[in-house]
This record gives C-alpha cells, sequence and structure tokens, in this order.
C-alpha cells in the first residue's frame, strides 16, 4: 500500500471519529469487547417497550429518561465497560453525556444502534 493511501485512510478514521465524537464501536467490536471483558455491560436506553420487542442479547435496559436518576444504583462501578446503545444512536450519544456527568469512564457507543446490525 502506497504512503498516500495509507495517510488518507488515517486522516479519514481522524475525521470520521471527530464528526461522530466519543467511543463509538461496530456491532463486532462491541461482541469482542463483551468477549474479553466478562463484566462488561450491554447498557440499552431505549424505552422498556422497545426493549421487550427485541434487545441484544445480555443487555440491560435503563432508559434515557430514567438514567439519570437510576444508573448508579444499578450500575455502582464508574470504570467498569459500558457499551449503550439505542435504535440509532442517537439516544446513546445523550445517554454517553448523562454518563460522563455522573463520572463513569468507560464508555462505548454502539455506532447507529441496532439498526445498523
Amino acid at each position: 500500500m502506497k504512503v498516500e493511501q495509507i495517510r488518507g485512510k488515517i486522516q479519514k478514521i481522524i475525521r470520521n471519529s471527530f464528526f461522530r465524537g466519543g467511543n463509538f464501536v461496530t456491532y463486532i467490536e462491541a461482541k469482542e469487547i463483551i468477549k474479553q471483558n466478562a463484566d462488561a455491560i450491554l447498557l440499552d436506553v431505549r424505552s422498556i417497550q422497545e426493549y421487550k420487542e427485541y434487545h441484544l442479547d445480555g443487555a440491560m435496559c435503563i432508559c434515557l429518561y430514567d438514567l439519570e436518576c437510576n444508573v448508579e444504583k444499578q450500575i455502582k462501578n464508574k470504570n467498569q465497560i459500558i457499551i449503550v446503545y439505542c435504535q440509532t444512536g442517537a439516544r446513546s450519544k445523550k445517554a454517553i453525556n448523562i454518563l460522563q456527568k455522573l463520572g463513569y469512564t468507560n464508555l462505548y457507543n454502539l455506532d447507529g444502534g441496532i439498526d445498523n446490525i
């Protein structure tokens, strides 16, 4: 591979991560993180009804609108790996911001939500 091609790919990755913001992971990357870290949490921030209709295996649900009040009761370790998802990625991005304000540090956002799987 030519140096120019490599430079272009690196610039594209940097540009994408800048505009997306945060630690986005693909579904495949999320599965690998969970496989390598048994205590990692998969957090669904959609409504309870959406969760009941369909959710990823092993996910827990704390809907976005209850997150700030309930997350510290359910996830006590603020350094634990948490992979957050919703339908499209919009609510999970808001959830990441809330979790950061509450002091959670190891946060990942499932890129594009479950619609992207």
